[in-house]
């Protein structure tokens, strides 16, 4: 996505991290709030991987997508919340309810699936998230992830696998 309205004009930092927050602002949150387990936490990472991608803005080189960079960033925030030593005492429960809505309605709305890739373990449930709920493509989760491409491919088709086993277990 080109990141200027022109030659002559170009987008500021205000102006293009009030773009980010409204294109990508629902879907990190949903994103988030799965990852985290708590709707509540969620929030204040997508609050903090925006802060943080602002003050980051004049260092972005646009080697991969706004999209990815974004990504990368709000991924790494929830992976810092969840090692503060406050998290293991926060009630984790995601309450379907408290999700955000979906940008696109599922075909068949199952909170069951949700909930079952938020029970997997990390590296599945990220996987997931990236690839069905943002709709990224193989290059992009591994740009976002910092893992190859062909550990990508493994990694989900074995998330799918497990996913699959858990589905049959309830």
């Amino acid at each position: 996505m080109d990141c200027c309205k022109g030659p002559d004009n170009p987008e500021t930092n205000e102006e293009r991290i009030t773009r980010l927050v409204n294109t990508y602002q629902l879907s990190l949150k949903r994103m988030c709030c799965i990852w985290l387990r708590d709707a509540s936490l969620a929030e204040d990472a997508v609050q903090e991987a925006f802060i943080k991608a602002y003050k980051a803005l004049p260092d972005f080189r646009g080697e991969c997508s706004e999209r990815t960079w974004l990504m990368r960033i709000t991924l790494n925030v929830c992976r810092n919340m969840k090692r503060g030593g406050w998290f293991r005492h926060v009630d984790r429960g995601v309450d379907i309810d408290h999700l955000p809505e979906a940008s696109a309605p599922f075909a068949e709305r199952d909170d069951t699936i949700i909930q079952a890739i938020a029970a997997l373990p990390l590296k599945y449930r990220e996987l997931l998230l990236l690839y069905y709920f943002q709709d990224m493509k193989l290059g992009e989760i591994s740009e976002t992830l910092n893992i190859s491409v062909s550990t990508v491919s493994r990694r989900l088709e074995a998330a799918r696998q497990q996913l699959r086993r858990q589905l049959e277990r309830e």
